[in-house]
């Protein structure tokens, strides 16, 4: 893919409700305080003629219901922000805001309402430097956002060759969305960078459905080597919160490469009510999956409660 084509398609984009209610010729997109944003590469992957298509929910804007325990921020990341662009939860690694832009915006994201202005690794990289440097138990650096592949390739390899110069660093984890709905952010650059770096690669994408594994993504990620990845997932109330969607997104995970690693309980950031699962069926969806497949096809159920220590497990 070449490195000028992923930035063409990445302005491809729907943006707004006129755009996408003329798209999918509809009305139900309405503007939120969230802006809408789908890909085009992503939005051509769903049903047009169905309205509970699991890709179409999770970019359309849900009807906002009252309920508590719902918030703006609701992992409070500010709080363990000791440099700014850096969070700190966990005593071995850290986590860098690299870029507040994402390909898509999904309408459940938890960092809907984050400060990205005051938090930039890029532009903050002297203090976070220091930082690092200063902490010796450091031994992992994760890229998040935004997502840390809006980033053009040449910014993120001298990042990369930043952080492979922390001596006790090893461990390089990104966390990304845009490799699915936007598969030809892959591109040659791209691949060779992770597959050339000292450290050790920990891809992180973040995909809900089997439906959204599409051929382009499946054949992009194949030039990818030497790097391990792994596939989070949040459980959506009308998006994936039965058996077959979640056994069925193990599997095709599997079949391109990738190792199902967390399903996350949904993040409850103000606007997102309407995707909430019970405690009570996703233990319950949990238990089914168990029973129906391997176990290193079975995720981690968790829920992340802004503890220093680790995610709650169900």
């Amino acid at each position: 893919m070449p490195m000028n084509q992923w930035n063409q398609q990445a302005r491809s984009v729907l943006k707004g409700a006129k755009a996408s209610n003329d798209f999918f010729n509809t009305q139900a997109f309405q503007e939120v305080h969230f802006p809408i944003k789908i890909p085009l590469e992503y939005a051509q992957l769903i049903d047009q003629n169905n309205p509970n298509d699991p890709l179409l929910k999770q970019v359309m804007p849900q009807e906002k219901i009252d309920q508590n325990g719902f918030t703006q921020a609701p992992l409070n990341d500010e709080e363990n922000s000791p440099v700014a662009g850096l969070i700190h939860k966990y005593t071995n690694r850290v986590l860098l805001i690299t870029s507040q832009v994402c390909a898509i915006h999904c309408q459940y994201c938890f960092r809907q309402n984050f400060n990205y202005s005051q938090h930039d690794a890029i532009s903050n990289w002297p203090e976070i430097k220091r930082y690092i440097q200063a902490d010796k138990r450091i031994n992992e650096v994760i890229l998040s956002g935004g997502d840390p592949l809006s980033l053009s390739d040449q910014k993120l390899e001298k990042l990369i060759k930043n952080i492979e110069n922390f001596e006790y660093v090893t461990t390089l984890r990104i966390h990304t969305r845009s490799l699915v709905v936007l598969p030809s952010r892959i591109t040659d650059y791209l691949a060779e960078i992770l597959s050339k770096t000292s450290l050790k690669v920990v891809l992180v994408v973040h995909i809900n459905h089997a439906n959204e594994i599409s051929e382009a993504f499946s054949k992009n990620i194949a030039k990818i080597e030497n790097v391990t990845f792994l596939n989070q997932s949040v459980l959506l109330k009308g998006v994936n919160d039965d058996i077959n969607s979640l056994k069925q997104l193990s599997l095709r995970l599997f079949q391109a490469g990738i190792l199902p690693y967390y399903l996350h309980m949904l993040d409850k950031v103000s606007g997102a009510e309407n995707y909430l699962v019970t405690d009570e069926k996703a233990m319950k969806l949990h238990q089914q999956l168990q029973s129906q497949l391997s176990g290193y096809l079975v995720p981690r159920l968790v829920r992340d409660e802004n503890q220093s220590s680790k995610s709650w497990l169900l």
